[in-house]
């Protein structure tokens, strides 16, 4: 009797405990599965890579799911603190000493990646403004090397052709920076555009300019000479320059001219803008000593003086100077073919008139500005 007893005791026993253990584990796999789907649900990065329900909860295949949801969750974290972290992380890194020429590149590389993942488009904090066919794509392209400069690399023209667009459509086209980064743009029509500075002022009081500034005569050929290549049945400088050459009669309503009455167009700028918010720079300065005339650009733009001459080389080909490979390039970096092309032939008598007649513009710049540029 106690024999029989005891045998229907072990095998309500056996019974429970098979009972209680499947009852456990189905618990803590359902609870598994509603912990994954709801980890996965809340991660964006990782949408459509839910964790099935599996139809056995082997002890094996259950530590699987567990591992690889938990996994899902550490990297959503991750993620999330990365980008916290991203902005401060490349400010340091770009304030670190240069040693070498991959340095700045590696600096610059890094903050475009971290721009373009975890930046936000800004309306610039600094425009190119001017002149045409001064020396504005060079200086575009010698500070866009700066790691903490982020530039748009084509001309928008939003401040004299396509206002009426808005500034949302403006700010559109601007690239990623962080908020340690400069946001430039060059359209060098802004500076004869007599609605430009009033625009530019509306959008922000605090805008810093840069103009690139060049002997008015010689920036006047250079323009005659891309037009020629455009246009070959134009008629000669001579004509275009003049209304009446015997009498010295210059033809100030013709572009090329009146670009180079540098003071006129400054006066409107003044109207809107201190003269501590432009900074001018000389175009036969940014040919002879690049370096320089980009460390005094950086010095305007409160940047560290990271562009120097080791960056420099001069091309006698195009006759101006180039950017030094990069470790990261095969090539170096020079201007397109358009740039530095051979300019017209002009008759000096004709140079003579045109330097006498810009002269009493250049002195009044001068005094302006505060610079000499000794263009006569």
């Amino acid at each position: 009797m106690a024999h029989r007893f005891l045998s229907s005791a072990n095998r309500f026993s056996a019974r429970f405990a098979f009972i209680f253990t499947v009852s456990l584990s189905c618990t803590y796999l359902c609870y598994n599965i509603i912990f994954c789907r709801g980890t996965i649900m809340t991660n964006q990065g990782y949408e459509g890579k839910r964790c099935p329900p599996g139809k056995n909860a082997g002890g094996k295949k259950l530590l699987g799911k567990l591992d690889h949801c938990a996994l899902l969750k550490a990297r959503s974290t991750l993620d999330e603190s990365a980008a916290q972290r991203g902005a401060s992380d490349l400010r340091e890194q770009s304030k670190a000493p240069s040693s070498s020429d991959g340095h700045w590149t590696d600096a610059k590389l890094k903050n475009m990646s971290v721009a373009q993942k975890y930046g936000n488009k800004k309306l610039p904090n600094a425009l190119i403004v001017g002149v045409k066919k001064g020396g504005t794509r060079a200086v575009l392209e010698f500070i866009r090397i700066h790691p903490d400069v982020r530039a748009l690399g084509t001309e928008p023209h939003f401040f004299d052709r396509n206002y009426d667009r808005g500034l949302d459509w403006y700010r559109g086209l601007m690239p990623r920076t962080l908020d340690s980064q400069i946001t430039l743009e060059k359209t060098p029509s802004y500076f004869v555009t007599r609605e430009a500075p009033r625009r530019i002022s509306s959008m922000s009081h605090e805008t810093k300019l840069i103009v690139v500034v060049r002997n008015p005569v010689t920036r006047a050929i250079s323009d005659y000479t891309q037009t020629l290549s455009k246009k070959p049945d134009i008629p000669t400088f001579e004509e275009l320059a003049f209304k009446n050459r015997s009498l010295g009669l210059v033809d100030t309503s013709w572009n090329a001219i009146r670009i180079g009455m540098y003071i006129v167009h400054l006066e409107n700028w003044l109207q809107y803008f201190r003269l501590s918010q432009m900074h001018f720079v000389s175009g036969e300065r940014l040919i002879t000593d690049p370096a320089g005339e980009m460390g005094r650009v950086q010095d305007f733009l409160g940047l560290k003086r990271i562009i120097t001459d080791k960056h420099f080389y001069f091309n006698r080909t195009k006759g101006f100077p180039c950017l030094k490979k990069p470790e990261s390039s095969s090539q170096p970096r020079c201007l397109g073919k358009s740039k530095g092309r051979t300019h017209v032939q002009i008759e000096e008598e004709v140079i003579e008139q045109l330097q006498e007649f810009y002269r009493p513009f250049n002195i009044k710049f001068y005094e302006t500005v505060g610079q000499d540029f000794k263009w006569d």
